[in-house]
């Protein structure tokens, strides 16, 4: 698989990474042998990357990954867990104690000494521009409880604010088909002080895979119903922001772009890794053949410039009007 490099976290990933989510919870039940046959069949292939959270599942995905790197302790994996949201979201939690309290508890359930990279996970809009935040993680690596830090935010304007500060060294993003706005400022920046873009929801919960259609239904533990509105999280994390009968509409007008002998998944994911900037993409699988699959996205050629002014298309006459000036 093709390697990426975090420059400021002096590491190269494969391209397609894995995320953890569904390890945890809010996508159905993922049981603990289909979750470890989902990291064998990732990291068979080539993954190199795993992003996790210690609120998800309150710790069962962290948990899992810990057991497979017990089992694989030579696969050279990148773990990459973030922190914040198993508290009330106010800027004055984010503070140092806290963070030795949230990281030592993910070394726990990864079962390493110092974690590879932590990122506050989507935390309130303030937090981002506080001087106090970034000298508080700066304290964590100079404890050796961490390697590195980064950010996982909701905006762009998020996104630029972190990029900015010189010690974050990774910043992860909604990205896809049906979600442009990164690629106007925010990779052009990243790339240019040197910051890894982890590109999220890259098949926009599913939407992107082709799979779905108006008689769907979701479980009632997948947020893909119980969040369908933004109860629970913010919305653009379900289906990127996009009403599910507008995503389904765009799918069905990129569907002849796909190219021969690829997935509609395969073609979102290489739209992204198409996309100047972008370091690595982390779909997340509920079985090995999802997992697999998606692997294959990084083997294919970039795509033409008809598919991707069809992407451009379908964007801005479906897409853009609903989700480009939110986040």
């Amino acid at each position: 698989m093709e390697k990426r490099r975090f420059p400021r976290l002096n590491r190269e990933v494969g391209v397609v990474g894995l995320g953890a989510w569904q390890l945890g919870a809010d996508w159905g039940q993922v049981s603990e042998s289909e979750a470890l046959s989902v990291l064998t069949a990732a990291v068979e292939g080539g993954v190199t990357f795993l992003d996790t959270a210690d609120v998800y599942g309150d710790g069962r995905s962290e948990q899992l990954i810990g057991r497979f790197l017990r089992e694989r302790p030579d696969a050279g994996l990148t773990v990459a867990t973030k922190m914040g949201r198993r508290v009330p979201q106010t800027p004055d939690a984010y503070v140092l104690e806290n963070f030795r309290a949230w990281t030592d508890r993910s070394r726990t359930n990864l079962g390493v000494d110092v974690l590879d990279l932590v990122q506050l996970h989507c935390p309130p809009t303030p937090v981002f521009s506080t001087d106090a935040v970034y000298d508080a993680l700066d304290t964590l690596v100079a404890e050796e409880r961490i390697a590195a830090y980064g950010v996982s935010v909701e905006t762009s304007d998020e996104a630029l604010a972190a990029i900015a500060r010189p010690g974050v060294a990774s910043v992860q993003i909604i990205l896809n088909a049906l979600r442009h706005k990164p690629v106007e400022r925010v990779l052009p920046a990243a790339l240019a002080a040197g910051v890894g873009i982890i590109a999220r929801v890259p098949l926009a919960s599913g939407l992107l895979s082709g799979r779905y259609d108006e008689h769907t239904t979701f479980p009632s533990d997948d947020h893909r119903n119980y969040n369908r509105h933004g109860e629970s999280f913010d919305v653009g994390e379900t289906f990127s922001g996009v009403d599910y009968e507008t995503g389904l509409e765009a799918v069905r007008r990129l569907r002849p772009a796909v190219p021969e002998g690829a997935t509609m998944a395969q073609f979102a994911l290489r739209w992204i890794l198409d996309r100047p900037g972008v370091t690595v993409v982390i779909p997340g699988a509920r079985n090995a053949e999802q997992a697999r699959a998606n692997v294959a996205a990084a083997a294919l050629a970039p795509l033409s410039a008809e598919a991707t002014e069809t992407v451009d298309a379908v964007y801005t006459e479906l897409v853009r009007p609903q989700v480009h000036d939110r986040w």
